[in-house]
Parts: C-alpha cells; structure tokens; sequence
C-alpha cells in the first residue's frame, strides 16, 4: 500500500503599483469593477479563498506591500482553475485596461506556490514568496504560469529565505478571509 499524497492548493499573490488613489476619478473604472470580478472569483470553480480587509468587500485598503501598491491574494484548488479564472472570466476585462491604473512593474509582480490544503496564506508570507521569485527565479517554491512547478515538486524544494535588502518592508496587516468554498470543484 502507497501512501497517498496530501490534498494541496494553488496560492497566488499579484501585486498593483497604483498610477493615481483609488478615490482618483480615473480610477473609477477600476473601482467599479471590483464587486463584479471579486464576486466572479467567489462563484468561480475550483476558488478557495482570498484575502479581504476586515469588514470590508475587498483587500484595496490593505497595503502590506507600500502605500500605493494592492495586493491581491488568492487560493484555489488547481493552477488550471486559476488560469481559467484569470484568462476566461470578467477578469481579463481588467487585465486588458490594466495600464489604464497601474504601473507597469519591471520585475515580477505575481507569484504561485503550492501550499497544503486548508492553509490560507498570510500577506507576509506571500510576499516572502515573491521576494523568493525576484531574487532566485522561477522554482518549486514560487513559479510562474510561465514556468510552472507540479505540487510534488513543491515538498523537495529548498527554503531560499529572504536575502538582506529583499525582504518585504511591511509586515501584513490583520486581514480576514471569505469563507472557504465548500463543495466546489
């Protein structure tokens, strides 16, 4: 008898270096946007969870990684329900207009790394995997859609820690969560 690999999940930080404040009436689209696309992922097959602010719909208040950065931080069952999520949903309607709010970033600005099921990522931990991502590239630690790692790979790889000067400045603020989708899939 073979023991049988434990049940992971997909963890995915993206991170937006705000052209104006969100309360910028050319950020009004954007704006607009969020309760339609957040409720997308919600509904979304194969959609876990993700990081909301406190009492709030969203996680736009939340700034663990600078004051004009937003952090969007998600779970899901598989890379290929994210990707679907993310290419084949009112999602890309936001993608497509992207420069329209947000700097274009230089070095990566989204991360995906497997984590066990039932964790849910904390901002800090998110962006450590980023800081993974800019200082060693792609790895079973933090990849890519571009170059993607199978969860397996994700239980041999090594802990590279924050190189001095890579570290996020910010530690996470106190966020909570949507309930965990039961069910779905």
């Amino acid at each position: 008898m073979t023991a049988s690999a434990p049940a992971v999940h997909l963890a995915q930080l993206n991170v937006a270096t705000l052209r104006f404040p969100l309360d910028d009436p050319r950020m009004a689209p954007f704006v607009g946007m969020l309760d339609t696309v957040n409720a997308a992922a919600d509904d979304a097959p194969g959609f876990v969870w993700r990081l909301v602010e406190d009492g709030a719909a969203d996680a736009t208040a939340l700034r663990p990684a600078g004051e004009d950065v937003i952090v969007n931080l998600t779970v899901w069952e598989t890379r290929e329900a994210l990707w679907g999520f993310t290419y084949r949903s009112e999602h890309l309607d936001v993608m497509r207009r992207r420069r329209e709010w947000f700097e274009r970033h230089v070095e990566a600005h989204l991360v995906l790394w497997w984590v066990p099921a039932g964790h849910l990522p904390t901002a800090g931990e998110a962006l450590e995997r980023l800081a993974d991502l800019r200082v060693h590239g792609p790895s079973a630690r933090a990849f890519t859609f571009a170059v993607s790692y199978p969860a397996d790979k994700a239980a041999l790889a090594p802990h590279h820690g924050a190189d001095a000067g890579t570290a996020p400045a910010a530690t996470a603020p106190a966020g909570t969560a949507t309930a965990p989708a039961a069910g779905r899939g």
